[in-house]
């Protein structure tokens, strides 16, 4: 097993609990968004990716618009405080704990606003945040890790780990380009193979002396 040199985490159902945060914006606003309404969502997200880049604020507001049948004013809303939805409790602990051992860097499907409100959230800035929106397209499109190895100047190979919870965001591709994965068992997830796996954040950098 490579040490380490960088993490890349994603950021929405890895480290910020989105499930529990868009049903309980939605609910504020006088909707129900079920599980498998929140299924579709993301789904409809997913689709809307694969086109022309346009900023994930605007992407959430039309998928709560077209599926859930909210109105544009409130998704609007939501879609703008999506930053603020809760963190899963170990996520700020263990996101600390790995900066000891290597760089922690976001690579996130979202908006530069998104990230700052998260890292107020965790209580301290990353060693790094890039988004969507900096690099103009989305995950799991193999520029997006292109675009992260040229700004942090990393190279592909097992000594970067990368640790999310979604096999197709994430895990295929960074399997694909050598990199080391890393699965979180979030509530809301989807299964893939990873050289790793682990129950939160804190778990992960127990990894490291296995």
């Amino acid at each position: 097993m490579s040490a380490p040199s960088i993490f890349t985490f994603d950021i929405f159902g890895t480290v910020l609990d989105w499930r529990t945060g868009m049903t309980e914006a939605a609910r504020a606003e006088g909707i129900e968004l079920g599980e498998r309404a929140f299924d579709e969502v993301i789904a409809y997200q997913a689709r809307i990716e694969r086109g022309p880049y346009r900023t994930y604020s605007d992407i959430l507001a039309e998928s709560l618009v077209r599926v859930a049948r909210m109105g544009r004013a409130a998704a609007q809303r939501i879609a703008g405080s999506a930053g603020r939805w809760p963190l899963f409790p170990d996520s700020a602990d263990g996101i600390r704990m790995l900066m000891r051992l290597a760089p922690c860097v976001a690579m996130t499907n979202s908006d530069q606003s998104h990230g700052i409100d998260i890292q107020k959230q965790l209580g301290f800035r990353m060693n790094g945040w890039i988004c969507a929106e900096d690099v103009r397209c989305y995950k799991p499109a193999a520029e997006f890790w292109t675009a992260v190895s040229a700004r942090r100047n990393v190279p592909f190979g097992p000594h970067w780990w990368h640790v999310s919870a979604y096999a197709d965001y994430d895990m295929e591709t960074a399997s694909k380009l050598g990199l080391t994965t890393v699965f979180v068992e979030r509530p809301h997830k989807v299964w893939g193979p990873s050289n790793w796996s682990a129950p939160d954040l804190r778990a992960v950098a127990a990894l490291i002396r296995v």
